[in-house]
């Protein structure tokens, strides 16, 4: 295949360059890969060769220049083995990942790279006219390359290139099992009777995902990423809640082909050898050096504060569940209790609340209507741009004086090819070195879709994560940086969750839900009475919310402090896991952690391993900026320049706590974290 004959070796002349996903076809992403690889490598040779004295021009500049190819091929490649795979996607992504690994190595293992790094990183305080994010550029590649190894003499780097190949590749095969596993184990049911308690839109959708497998007349329910399901609150039926949950949790943990077990075990083992090869006592500790965290010891002691009184208000409700259910209440029936008691404390039903959420008024009127009203940014459809699926959407994304700012890709559906879970892509990213103006960005979700015709009602849930994951999008479209290094959201791991979690809160405010909260059928807005029970409730049930949550950050962080003695003896994952909850006081059975090793996609799969506890440590800041917000008057244009001046708009360009100070005035406060989840005494 020629160059000129495959649309991914050269920059799409579409707007906004987004990729030309009607003429890429499966067969282009391989050579694709072979030809930026040795052109990426290329012009490594060509930095590490000048025979100039190393220079921040000559050498970081030019670097960042370089493999301009290898992002634009790899961000379009990602972004459809996640959201539309095939056979051969998955075949080649298995494939691809030692070769990926061992590439991203030939370059941050470059001993002559890194001593014309550090040469720039000694001189620095002999140049004057450098801007700091320049500066900053060079601190974060020398702290970057040195962590990836490039310091270790040669007999180690290749030693670390072995490792870090195989655990790509293990990576990949767990990720391509659990998507194989998760579409094996939807749950078939015969007859509508069994699903008493969905309404139509959902029955609707279940009939269709039966449609699509071939099984007219039957109801197929798929399953999300997480232990749980959005239909558990609904179903009545004992033993149908209890096949979804068994079903669930049998995810990649079952004799044969799928069985990530094994992987789990492989992948523990071979992360903490690296990090005793790379000068660390764990994978954690590792990990964290990197992150604002900073150390392992760091996170123990902010989780291991959390879980205690986290797991106490868990046993509470669920005494308060049984006390309601008159039995046992289990894994299973817990979200459908859960809204039984809801009900009778609060007279809050979040089942029933299903019609004020269709899906398009929820985009529109809320996600959208939030961010012009803060941001003045505004939103115009593009049905002449086509996405990588016939489900996803284009919308060119306007700034208030009417400049382009990006487009945004809205892609909502379930479907068999796509992971579970929900999550930001980006797929064009601003620099100005590059003349990369704009940026193309990517959210994908996993909501049932319902036959043609029919509304898309969404969950509460749902609505939650469609503003989570649109303060991604924002931060991808909203970053400035000279250097593609320092673009987007391209920040520390455990501050990338921030502007995203902070956006959740205008789905609750007044002026926001009243837009956008309206009867599908009637148009009346949801009753204002019914939102001040929401509001009342707030704390309800965040004892279970916050143990599933810490269960699973505690058990990623509990794999990864492993010395690679210790990661050698353990054979059982199952036991593992019993453990290592029970060590932390969370071995409550009633509330699984929120992902079990064998799908826990974030830390084995998803780049979050060891850095799950993320969400929480951002949400400190998140909680305090919500504070902030709350008292400078909320939902305004001048609190929204501020946020995305300070914040937002940096970027990767500063330190993020140093962003956050600016922005803030101080560091966070933890007590607003504490009142949110109800864990004050």
């Amino acid at each position: 295949m020629s160059d000129a004959s495959n649309p991914l070796l050269s920059p799409s002349t579409l707007e906004y360059r987004l990729p030309p996903f009607a003429f890429i076809a499966d067969e282009h992403y391989e050579p694709a890969f072979e030809a930026a690889f040795a052109e990426h490598l290329a012009e490594i040779e060509q930095i590490t060769a000048n025979p100039d004295a190393p220079t921040f021009e000559n050498t970081l500049v030019a670097l960042e220049r370089a493999g301009r190819t290898l992002r634009r091929v790899a961000a379009v490649f990602y972004n459809k083995s996640s959201a539309d795979s095939t056979d051969a996607t998955n075949a080649l992504d298995e494939r691809l990942a030692p070769r990926m690994a061992a590439h991203e190595d030939a370059i941050n293992l470059n001993a002559a790279l890194y001593a014309r790094i550090r040469a720039v990183r000694d001189g620095l305080d002999a140049r004057d006219d450098l801007t700091a994010e320049s500066r900053y550029l060079v601190e974060r590649y020398f702290t970057d390359l040195t962590l990836a190894g490039a310091g270790l003499d040669e007999e180690a780097k290749a030693q670390l290139s072995q490792l870090n190949q195989r655990i790509s590749g293990l990576q990949a095969k767990f990720e391509k099992q659990l998507l194989a596993d998760t579409n094996e184990l939807a749950v078939v049911f015969d007859d509508a009777t069994e699903l008493d308690g969905l309404g139509d839109g959902e029955l609707s959708a279940a009939a269709e995902a039966a449609k699509e497998r071939g099984l007219e007349g039957k109801y197929l329910v798929t399953l999300v990423l997480p232990t749980g399901h959005p239909w558990l609150s609904s179903l009545s039926r004992t033993d149908v809640r209890h096949r979804i949950m068994t079903a669930s949790r049998s995810r990649g943990a079952r004799e044969g082909a799928n069985d990530n077990r094994p992987l789990v075990l492989e992948l523990v083992s071979l992360r903490a050898q690296r990090a005793r090869l790379l000068g660390f006592a764990s994978h954690a500790d590792f990990v964290t050096a990197g992150q604002t965290a900073g150390s392992a010891a760091n996170v123990a002691e902010m989780l291991g504060t959390l879980a205690p009184a986290a797991g106490r208000n868990a046993r509470r409700e669920h005494a308060s569940l049984e006390a309601t259910a008159g039995s046992p209440v289990g894994a299973a029936d817990w979200d459908y209790w859960t809204e039984k008691v809801r009900v009778a404390e609060y007279d809050v039903d979040t089942t029933a609340l299903r019609p004020y959420f269709e899906a398009e008024r929820v985009l529109h009127d809320g996600v959208f209507f939030a961010a012009t009203k803060l941001y003045g940014i505004t939103f115009a459809e593009r049905a002449d741009l086509a996405g990588y699926h016939p489900d996803v959407r284009v919308f060119e994304v306007f700034d208030e004086d009417g400049s382009k700012l990006g487009l945004f890709l809205y892609d909502l559906y379930t479907r068999d090819s796509k992971r579970g879970g929900a999550w930001m892509n980006s797929l064009v990213d601003q620099s100005e070195l590059l003349d990369e103006p704009t940026t193309v960005v990517v959210n994908n979700h996993n909501v049932p879709k319902p036959a043609a015709g029919e509304p898309t009602l969404l969950t509460f849930d749902e609505v939650h994560t469609l503003f989570h994951e649109f303060g991604h999008a924002l931060h991808g479209l909203f970053g400035h940086s000279v250097y593609p290094r320092f673009s987007g959201t391209s920040v520390h791991r455990d501050f990338v969750e921030f502007p995203s979690q902070v956006n959740e809160m205008w789905m609750l405010w007044p002026e926001v839900l009243a837009n956008y909260a309206k009867h599908h059928e009637t148009g009346e807005p949801i009753p204002q009475d019914i939102v001040d029970r929401i509001t009342a409730s707030e704390t309800f049930n965040e004892g279970f919310s916050t143990s599933e949550y810490l269960g699973a950050a505690l058990l990623d962080q509990a794999w990864h402090v492993l010395s690679p003695e210790q990661a050698e003896a353990v054979t059982d994952v199952a036991a593992f896991e019993a453990s290592a909850l029970a060590a932390v006081g969370l071995d409550f059975a009633p509330v699984p952690p929120r992902y079990q090793s064998s799908y826990f996609a974030h830390t084995f799969s998803g780049g979050y391993d060891a850095q799950y506890y993320s969400y929480i440590w951002s949400e400190v800041l998140d909680a305090d900026t919500v504070e902030w917000f709350k008292e400078n008057g909320g939902l305004t244009r001048e609190n929204g320049s501020r946020f995305r001046a300070r914040l937002l708009g940096v970027g990767g360009t500063k330190d993020p706590i140093e962003a956050y100070v600016d922005f803030r005035g101080r560091r966070a406060e933890l007590a607003p974290l504490l009142k949110r989840r109800g864990l004050l005494d």
